[in-house]
């Protein structure tokens, strides 16, 4: 799925790119940072987007001499950076060496590790940000999830749904409200005047029923996990207790947030959904069978790739081969019954 989300952002990638050339050339180095970009097989694809872009501008642009790129890769202390720089960048240089563009200076990569939520780099150092799928996950599960009883106020849900008690949509708003400004106001500091961010975050829309919180993949989780405590496999309290820290902003409160804090320009917001199952026939093998049950299984892997970690924390790792084999099942229904897409909000901002 991140492959098709960076695909469907380059058209705005690239002009929020053109746009920092235009205004900040000439300069000797220009220093991006890709925050949250984890250490999958598509982490550096955000860097070859903005590479094959400014060779195009400064070719459009008729610069004689390209500047220098520096790039930062952005993620928590604990991701697997050692896979990025041993496994993956040796075929970035060796394809960026193949292409010999003709307007482009020397690329160096670093890597970043910490929290994007605060400061990372000092002032006015970076030219451009960008975030592809990262900033939807809060820095901490939201406080006031129990009552003044000790009752927790979201039983039976791992995640905003129907269900929830208002107080909980408040909760989780807030944590994002909070999480939100300290990275405009961390990337504020860090930027130079003009330059450009671009995000993509998961987000929600009213429009579709289906993609009302944005979360509706982690509902099927935890409705898989509400049928285990059922059937005894584990106590109803550990459920009860567990929250994703997880919230899908609508684009209404993006433009909130953006324009209270102050510090930048929106020049475009833009909104579209992809299939849960979206990137199977390119990722299977040309004589794979695309029935429900296939693609429901298809999602269930992904969605194990992106959260195993955080349900074994809580549920231990006895359970999980079974959890998301029911998960499996129930989005090959939802997908047999035309549901199961996400809502994409894609921001791109120019710092005043």
């Amino acid at each position: 799925m991140e492959k098709q989300v960076i695909s469907k952002t380059r058209p705005i990638l690239e002009e929020a790119v053109a746009e920092l050339l235009h205004h900040n050339l000439p300069a000797d180095c220009l220093r991006i940072v890709d925050m949250g970009c984890s250490s999958g097989p598509n982490t550096l694809l955000p860097l070859w987007e903005i590479i094959e872009t400014t060779n195009s501008t400064c070719r459009r642009l008729n610069h004689q001499k390209a500047p220098a790129l520096q790039f930062f890769l952005n993620d928590l202390p604990g991701n697997d950076f050692n896979t990025v720089f041993r496994s993956l960048l040796p075929d970035f240089f060796d394809k960026l060496e193949k292409e010999k563009f003709d307007k482009l200076g020397p690329c160096f990569v670093a890597a970043m590790p910490g929290s994007f939520h605060g400061r990372l780099f000092p002032d006015n150092s970076l030219h451009f940000v960008h975030s592809s799928y990262s900033l939807h996950y809060l820095s901490q599960v939201p406080e006031g999830l129990i009552s003044e009883s000790g009752e927790p106020l979201n039983k039976g849900n791992i995640c905003l749904s129907e269900t929830s008690h208002p107080s909980v949509h408040k909760a989780y708003l807030d944590q994002f409200d909070k999480d939100f400004t300290s990275f405009l106001r961390s990337r504020s500091s860090e930027m130079i005047s003009r330059s450009r961010m671009v995000l993509t975050i998961m987000g929600s829309s009213y429009h579709n029923p289906s993609c009302k919180y944005g979360s509706q993949i982690f509902q099927l989780i935890g409705a898989s996990l509400k049928e285990m405590v059922d059937e005894g496999k584990f106590e109803e309290s550990l459920l009860d207790s567990f929250n994703v820290p997880l919230y899908c902003p609508s684009a209404e409160v993006i433009r909130e947030l953006v324009q209270r804090e102050g510090s930048f320009n929106i020049d475009r917001l833009e909104q579209y959904e992809i299939n849960w199952d979206v990137n199977i026939e390119e990722d299977a093998d040309k004589d794979s069978n695309f029935d429900k049950w296939a693609r429901g299984r298809y999602v269930s892997k992904y969605m194990r790739a992106v959260a195993e970690s955080m349900l074994t924390s809580q549920f231990g790792a006895a359970i999980m081969d079974q959890l998301f084999h029911r998960l499996s099942s129930k989005v090959a229904e939802c997908l047999e019954r035309g549901i199961g897409s996400r809502h994409n909000l894609v921001i791109s901002m120019a710092k005043k």
